[in-house]
């Protein structure tokens, strides 16, 4: 919708208010409601002043005068509010230059689009994410001076299976075998089919849902593949989308990369292809039917891979997702077929159309306006640089011997060391401007001090376990 139809839109449904929403740096949306007459067509261009300092990673307090400016082609009805409410998503804007805001995730992304174009050499990145979650019927958890503790709970967990309870009728899933049985088994089936009913009346297109590897309910909902900064929007849609059909339910969804251990957690692999026009870039008569750019196109992602994951894996919590085993894409190779490669080349199809990259490190807690614009800047950079991946690894990763293993680059271990890594090497991220150095500096410090540094001053439950008797 245009400004003017979004107004019109406005009078002839009855909307009451309108929420505005936009995201925090680490990747959380926030938002604001306003009755529907403060919104005008002015409002379009001149937005509306917040307090810029209290939103995470933001301005100082001396400097907090912040504007949000509405997108109107973003305008959904917001499908939970008891009042009819027109929900918009917003670009953050400088007061006095009217520029865009460096530290805002969307301003990021829209440069990083408008960066692609001006290299001459696609005019669209298309991203396809897979994200999984999890639904628990309960959870529970806290930390203070003298204790820490979680707990989590749902009726599928198979550790609720030897449990002398009403309503235990023993259909709980076996841990790795959670990928497409049918209900009783797969309890969310109902829940996920009405996530996707709500998304595709909010203008998401969904390809396919299903319940995935692990136990204790976890799912993937597909959506169909958009432009950067679209597919940015969509992700924060869908987020907010199914973690509110799930509160609906007296349930809560998480997108957390490793809420359980021993079972496989929870990814966001990315499918990516650039475009020009009508012509994908990525189809070519070399390995897996890929062109020249698109062997390139892998380069650069696995020369970058330490200091990409700072920003598509950006919690401490990712990297015990990211370990050997659980199908964990933790090894820097590209395959047809193997899951625990870095990157795959999806061959359902021989389809010019369909030729696209399977990034497979992300997972869910990410920003995705900054994991994308970050992909496709390394991208770009191995496409730029002609970067050869070296030969694709086809043979059966656990059947290697420890020789041939040892050659094989792996992912950083943890965010400290992904930080590290982003530190060293960040030069491609910066080219168009894309991304600055306040923001990759900020990042860092942000992540180091709220997280690593927090997380290593704790005690962890299993110390107990380790070395309380010493």
């Amino acid at each position: 919708m245009t400004p003017e139809q979004v107004l019109k839109f406005t009078h002839e449904q009855q909307i009451e208010l309108v929420d505005l929403r936009f995201l925090d740096f680490p990747g959380s949306w926030q938002h604001c409601t306003y009755p529907i007459g403060e919104l005008t067509l002015d409002s379009f261009e001149d937005g509306f002043g917040f307090d810029g300092s209290s939103i995470r990673g933001w301005q100082a307090i001396n400097e907090s005068d912040m504007l949000i400016v509405p997108v109107a082609e973003t305008a959904i009805v917001d499908p939970f509010f008891e009042q009819k409410t027109l929900a918009m998503i917003c670009d953050i804007k400088d007061p006095i230059t009217r520029g865009r805001y460096s530290r805002d995730p969307r301003s990021i992304a829209r440069k990083a689009a408008d960066h692609l174009r001006t290299t001459g050499i696609a005019d669209s990145a298309y991203f396809g994410p897979e994200l999984e979650f999890f639904v628990f019927d309960k959870v529970f958890y806290d930390q203070g001076i003298n204790y820490a503790h979680y707990g989590i709970d749902s009726e599928e967990g198979i550790w609720r299976r030897g449990k002398d309870e009403p309503g235990n009728l023993g259909n709980q899933l076996r841990p790795k075998e959670g990928y497409f049985p049918v209900p009783p088994n797969d309890r969310g089936q109902n829940l996920r089919s009405e996530m996707v009913s709500i998304l595709q009346q909010c203008g998401i297109q969904i390809e396919a849902h299903h319940h995935e590897v692990a136990t204790g309910g976890q799912g993937e909902i597909d959506m169909r593949y958009k432009r950067l900064v679209d597919m940015g929007d969509a992700v924060m849609l869908y987020k907010y989308i199914v973690k509110n059909v799930a509160a609906r339910h007296g349930q809560v969804a998480t997108f957390m990369p490793k809420p359980l251990f021993g079972d496989n957690g929870t990814g966001m692999h990315v499918h990516f292809s650039l475009w020009n026009g009508d012509t994908p870039l990525f189809y070519g008569d070399k390995y897996a039917e890929l062109s020249d750019l698109g062997l390139w196109a892998i380069g650069g992602l696995m020369k970058h891979a330490g200091s990409l994951l700072a920003f598509t894996n950006p919690t401490t919590n990712s990297y015990k997702r990211l370990v050997p085993g659980y199908e964990a894409p933790v090894n820097l190779i590209y395959s047809m077929g193997n899951r625990s490669a870095f990157v795959r080349i999806p061959m359902y199809q021989h389809n010019p159309r369909t030729k696209r990259l399977e990034f497979r490190c992300p997972d869910p807690s990410c920003n995705p306006y900054l994991a994308f614009s970050a992909i496709l800047m390394a991208v770009l950079d191995g496409i730029q640089n002609h970067i050869d991946p070296g030969p694709a690894m086809d043979k059966n990763l656990y059947e290697l011997t420890s020789e041939e293993m040892a050659k094989i680059r792996t992912t950083p271990p943890s965010l400290e060391e992904a930080l590290q890594c982003l530190k060293n090497d960040h030069d491609y991220l910066l080219r168009g401007g894309v991304f600055t150095e306040d923001v990759i500096h900020y990042w860092i410090e942000y992540k180091m001090e709220n997280e690593v540094a927090a997380l290593r001053s704790r005690p962890h439950p299993y110390e107990f376990c380790l070395y309380f008797d010493v």
